[in-house]
């Protein structure tokens, strides 16, 4: 199966290149290959730490220490695109 990922805004530039429109990210499907956690995702694509906003794993706020497994959608957002979220969370 393998996981999604999608590079936002100026880190579309560290994927390969796309015929695509600008503005839209860079959306590749890997396999699991060598990658544990999104800082291996990060050093995959050679993306600096720095360079980050905002990580995103099935559509949650985490950091690049986040396991990552089969099925998962990784959002990676550069600091020049720095969003303000709110995380809803179900009361029970």
């Amino acid at each position: 199966m393998g996981i999604l990922v999608k590079l936002y805004g100026d880190l579309r530039d560290k994927g390969p290149p796309l015929d695509n429109n600008l503005g839209t990210p860079c959306t590749l499907s890997l396999k699991l290959n060598n990658i544990g956690t999104v800082l291996d995702i990060l050093k995959k694509f050679n993306i600096e730490l720095n360079e980050i906003s905002h990580i995103f794993v099935n559509g949650k706020y985490c950091s690049s220490n986040m396991e990552v497994k089969d099925g998962d959608r990784i959002g990676l957002f550069p600091k020049r695109m720095g969003i303000i979220f709110l995380e809803m969370t179900k009361n029970e």
